[in-house]
């Protein structure tokens, strides 16, 4: 069977539009995004100026005493406009699939516009407030199924819509945990299931398709392999983790 040199011209061409539509697509929305999310702070800044006198001393200082709540302002906001924007375009993590990176199909794209956008809060919000209620609430807005008083203190989680936390998770900082891993160029994905009372520690890694059962601890700087079952009742640490102590 003979292959039309045409043929590959027009994958070329197909890939190349698709590219260029992720990437127009990816900064109109997050430049909707952002400027719906800094609407309040703008409007800080707006009663400010309305409400003082140009040139004046009382606007100058009310000036400066406003840049860091309007950042935190902004931040909040930001929080909350981009993962309903993301829910309502429907771009998240493709479950359990692998996909050729090289194509650079639709699902893939897809994937890399969910990152994108994620990083994006990532690095105004996370720093600020990771390890906080308001950072489980984004998460959960991202399509993660978390429990109650569940704790994320990295900013290296992803994949929120491939992640299940039942109660009191606690997640240490610096761990790396997430729903996709990328071998011989494919995205591979698969959902993270912690169960209750498990507590990841610092630095530790955990990939793709692991499952945690419940009042389990993951000692630092450990690595969990993919699609691992850890029994629950059980304390776990090395690379990769085995148990070290089964809780009484």
């Amino acid at each position: 069977m003979t292959v039309s040199p045409a043929q590959p011209n027009r994958r070329s061409l197909a890939r190349a539009w698709r590219i260029a539509w992720a990437l127009v697509s990816l900064v109109v929305v997050q430049t909707l995004v952002c400027g719906l999310a800094a609407s309040p702070a703008a409007l800080m800044w707006w009663g400010v100026l309305q409400f003082t006198e140009s040139g004046t001393a009382a606007r100058w200082l009310l000036l400066i005493l406003t840049v860091a709540p309007s950042y935190v302002l902004f931040a909040i906001a930001l929080m909350i406009v981009s993962p309903v924007v993301l829910r309502i375009l429907r771009w998240e993590t493709p479950a359990d699939v692998e996909l050729s990176i090289a194509e650079l199909d639709w699902p893939v794209l897809q994937w890399v516009r969910y990152g994108a956008s994620i990083h994006l809060v990532r690095v105004i919000a996370g720093t600020w407030f990771r390890g906080t209620p308001f950072w489980t609430y984004y998460l959960w807005l991202c399509g993660a199924r978390v429990g109650k008083r569940v704790y994320v203190n990295s900013l290296s989680v992803s994949d929120y819509n491939l992640l299940h936390f039942g109660d009191d998770v606690v997640i240490g900082g610096g761990v790396h945990l997430s729903g996709h891993t990328v071998e011989h160029g494919l995205l591979k994905t698969a959902r993270v299931r912690l169960g209750d009372d498990v507590t990841i520690g610092l630095g530790s890694v955990i990939e793709i398709g692991v499952e945690i059962g419940s009042h389990t601890q993951i000692g630092a700087l450990s690595f969990v392999p993919k699609y691992a079952r850890l029994e629950g009742v059980c304390t776990y640490a090395g690379a990769p983790a085995v148990p070290i102590q089964h809780e009484g």
